[in-house]
Order: C-alpha cells, then structure tokens, then sequence
C-alpha cells in the first residue's frame, strides 16, 4: 500500500485523528475519507516524550477491524520507541514516523521499520535540527516538519516552519530515494498554501477538517487553497 510515493509531485492531505469524534472513531474517519483526504494519522503520546497521552496499537487494529484500508501514517511521540514500531506494525500501520531524540542509535528504529515492511519516516520538532538527516536521509521515506510544538491539537502554526521546510526539501534533492516532506501543526487554507510553496507535498490536518460538520467541504477548501490545484473529488454541483 505504498503507491503514494510513486508520484511525489501529488500533494496528499493526512486526516489526524486526534481531532476526531472518539465516541464515533470508525465512523469518523470513514466519513473523513470519504471526503477525499489520502491518510490516516494517527499521533500516538506517551505522557513523557510529550505531555499528552493519546493512543496505543489497539486503536489502529480497531479501525482495521472496522474496515479502514486506507494508509495508516503512525506518528510515534514516545520514548523509549523501538518496542512500539513492531507493536504498531502488526496492528496495521503502513508508515511509522519516529523522532531522533527517541534513540540516539536512530538507524537501529528505523532498521526496525522497514523489517516489519512500514515506510519509515524522522520528525523534527521546531527547536530540532535537520543535521540528523545528513547520516540517514537515505534510509527514510518521509520527512516530518513539526510546524508547532507536539504535544496537542488545534495550535497555531509557527512562521519559523517554513524555512526548515525550504531546508528540508533542499537536502530530500540530493537523495535518489522518493522522500515525501510532510508538514504538521496549525494546517488550514492559508498555511497549507505557504507549507506547499515552500516545498512540502504532504499535509497533517486534524481541526481544520474534524471541526467542520461537512468533512468534504472542509477538505476540498484544503484542496483548493494548494498550488498547482487539481481537485480529484470535484464537489457534486447542486
């Protein structure tokens, strides 16, 4: 399930569940899909690596069972990690995002990742810096730009993300492995717009699609603020 990366010059939006209906969590994410948004994120918290808790490896088998076949992009903010990779690997992740500062034998996690056969991705945090990218940039599939700081939903997005995206998307060129570069924290119509022109193809949106009641209206307002846009599901015209 990772024909995704076959044409990175498509820009996917990653619907994150953690802005989703609990109560209702399948019929949610269905309906977010339905809508039109590529992925299914989900931002998995330990309390400790940042100060939230949110979900374990039962949530993502129970979206399974419900029926959920969409790509599963896991973002892990624990510490330590590598006992989660395989824990969320077999409950149906399809991408596995981790930070640096969760092993400091980082190449090992990601070694991990890709023996359970999940894409594997690194995550910068604002105040963290890209040169981890310089020894593994060719053992990654994604790139994650934190745009705020992790921990919680609904933030705002920080301006000082954009020219680490610029950064980011320079050092992904020099590698001959498609790499996509995905953004997270504060996405709505104007963000996603500077986030793409600054070089990002991928694109977390948790509040800006879960606050709306239509799903499909809030997505395709993402879709259309994009540059270069093509809308692959046009609105029915009324």
């Amino acid at each position: 399930m990772h024909e995704e990366w076959s044409d990175l010059s498509r820009f996917l939006i990653a619907g994150s569940i953690l802005s989703a209906d609990f109560a209702n969590l399948g019929r949610d994410v269905e309906t977010m899909l339905s809508a039109g948004a590529d992925w299914v994120h989900v931002d998995v918290m330990d309390h400790h690596f940042v100060p939230n808790l949110t979900f374990g490896p039962m949530v993502c088998s129970a979206l399974r069972k419900y029926g959920i076949t969409a790509p599963m992009n896991v973002h892990l903010m624990v510490h330590p990690v590598d006992e989660l990779i395989a824990s969320f690997a077999e409950a149906g992740a399809d991408h596995i995002i981790i930070h640096p500062e969760c092993n400091p034998h980082i190449g090992r996690s990601l070694d991990i990742i890709k023996k359970f056969g999940c894409k594997a991705g690194l995550a910068f945090n604002p105040a963290t810096p890209l040169h981890w990218l310089e020894h593994i940039l060719d053992s990654i599939d994604l790139v994650l730009i934190m745009s705020v700081n992790p921990g919680f939903g609904g933030q705002a997005f920080l301006p000082s993300a954009l020219p680490k995206i610029r950064q980011a998307k320079k050092r992904i060129s020099r590698s001959a492995n498609p790499i996509r570069l995905a953004v997270d924290g504060g996405m709505n119509p104007g963000t996603i717009n500077l986030a793409a022109q600054a070089g990002a193809d991928t694109f977390i949106c948790g509040s800006s699609i879960f606050d709306h009641e239509d799903y499909r209206h809030a997505v395709s307002h993402l879709r259309k603020s994009l540059p270069f846009f093509h809308d692959p599901y046009p609105l029915p015209h009324h």
